[in-house]
């Protein structure tokens, strides 16, 4: 699968229908306010320099006080209204929906596998096919977060209790990053996830494999990796499935080895990285509900992030 990441986190650079068109607002707002700016200061420069009689002065305050911003601004209602029927419709008809649950402060990503019928669970990104619209069933853990991809869409609000929606569509293979945009607490800032755009056959290759259970620990280390994994009571959060099912706490990490990155968005994938995120997670990103794990020692720990990393 080839993909590239977008090199702006911006509504200026649109890679979806709506995403253009949320685009197109910023730059005719812009344009119209640095054109309307500029004509002020041009005429407040030419008042300096002349002196209008008073009856002059009222035409000026009222033409370009009254008439000039009831039209511009009429003008403007009038466009971005009709222009703005034309943003795709949050609906899951006709689309592929994916359920996103926003917690303190990491994603939750679920599919429906059309094979086997079970929900493939995985964290903060979010794969998706080109040239189809997806539907984003969208709600929250605990408190109100806000998912944004300026790339693709607009903001949508994630309330505890409600499930809200957002639809998108990308229309060229990419990987579009995606913020959290209501605050949520000391971590907000670092609740990144990214959307991955691919063909409609990488995607249905990558659902696929994601669907399998857990790779199985085919080396002494991985098997000493897994048992690490089990003794600590990893699974009293994570799930592995085929190793330990049932806790929804923490992220699955039944494929974590082929994420871009732990910590929501904050590490590459790594085996030095889980290592650390596992002994110390609150060095990283402090205020997280993860404990750490300074008891275990460097083999232990190394053995236990190698067998992670093999998750793919």
């Amino acid at each position: 699968m080839s993909t590239t990441t977008s090199a702006l986190h911006s509504v200026l650079q649109p890679a979806g229908w709506d995403a253009a068109i949320i685009s197109q607002f910023a730059w005719v707002m812009f344009g119209a306010g640095a054109l309307i700016f500029a004509a002020v200061m041009a005429l407040l420069a030419l008042s300096l320099r002349r002196r209008e009689r008073p009856a002059r002065a009222l035409l000026w305050i009222g033409g370009g006080g009254i008439a000039f911003p009831v039209v511009v601004l009429t003008a403007l209602l009038a466009w971005s209204t009709w222009r703005s029927t034309q943003l795709a419709p949050q609906s899951s008809r006709d689309a592929l929906t994916i359920s996103v649950t926003a917690k303190m402060w990491w994603w939750e990503v679920r599919y429906h596998d059309p094979a086997s019928g079970r929900e493939i669970v995985t964290a903060n990104e979010i794969h998706i096919p080109t040239g189809r619209a997806v539907y984003l069933g969208l709600n929250s853990a605990d408190v109100i977060h806000s998912l944004w991809v300026p790339s693709l869409a607009g903001k949508r609000d994630m309330v505890p209790g409600r499930v809200t929606g957002l639809t998108l569509r990308a229309d060229q293979p990419g990987i579009y990053r995606g913020q959290c945009a209501e605050y949520c607490g000391a971590q907000h800032a670092r609740m990144a996830l990214h959307v991955v755009a691919s063909s409609p056959q990488d995607f249905a290759a990558w659902l696929a494999r994601q669907a399998q259970p857990a790779l199985p620990a085919n080396s002494p280390v991985l098997e000493r990796g897994r048992r690490v994994f089990l003794e600590q009571r990893c699974q009293a959060c994570h799930t592995i499935r085929g190793v330990a099912e049932g806790s929804r706490l923490g992220p699955d990490l039944t494929h974590v080895g082929s994420r871009m990155h732990i910590g929501a968005g904050l590490l590459r994938t790594h085996r030095d990285t889980l290592g650390g995120w596992i002994a110390d997670p609150q060095a990283a990103k402090p205020g997280v509900f993860m404990p750490g794990s300074p008891e275990l020692d460097r083999d232990t720990l190394r053995a236990l992030a190698t067998y992670l990393e093999h998750l793919k």
